[in-house]
Order: structure tokens, then C-alpha cells, then sequence
């Protein structure tokens, strides 16, 4: 159990982020503003997500779905592809909330 991965001062505002399915910001794209819990599921993304552009908020990204697996914190910024993370393929994504403190 991850208890705090890191210390982003307390954000109250929106989250959104860009969600692609493939590298590089290609393949099909979603706007996401809330959690998901399987990609595969709700999009028919069967790779999961592959890249994706955090415009608001602070995430949390796993490698399984329902939140389950190695995961990965992403803030605000652009991730072209996911190789620094040993090519990863995200399943699911929850945002990071003030209450988790």
C-alpha cells in the first residue's frame, strides 16, 4: 500500500486529461474528467491507454483494471509515450483527491 507517493500541495480545482490510445498521441482520443476504471471495458481500448496530456489535476494511472497493478503518478504535463515507464500500458486512472491526505 502506497500511502503518499509524493507531496503536490492541495488542489481543489478541475481535472481533465487527454487519453490516447496509442503513442505519440495517436489513435483514438478521450476527454476524461473523471475516474475509469477499465479502459478495455469502457472504450474497447483492448492496450489500454498508450499516451495522454494532463491539462488540470494530478492522476493516477494502473497497469490493471480496477485499479489494480503497478501505478504511476502523472501531473500536470504532456507524455508522448510511456517508455520511461517500461512501456507501460495503462488499463485504468482514478484522479489524486485532497481526501487521500
Amino acid at each position: 500500500i502506497i500511502t503518499k507517493l509524493f507531496s503536490p500541495q492541495q488542489y481543489n480545482g478541475h481535472y481533465r486529461m487527454r487519453m490516447y490510445e496509442r503513442d505519440n498521441y495517436m489513435g483514438q482520443m478521450m476527454e476524461m474528467t473523471g475516474d475509469c476504471d477499465n479502459f478495455m471495458n469502457r472504450y474497447n481500448w483492448s492496450h489500454g491507454c498508450m499516451s495522454c496530456h494532463v491539462m488540470d489535476g494530478h492522476w493516477m494511472m494502473y497497469e490493471h483494471p480496477n485499479y489494480m497493478g503497478r501505478m504511476w503518478y502523472f501531473g500536470p504535463g504532456h507524455y508522448r509515450n510511456f517508455s520511461n515507464w517500461g512501456n507501460m500500458r495503462f488499463m485504468s486512472m482514478r484522479r489524486v483527491m485532497s481526501d487521500w491526505y
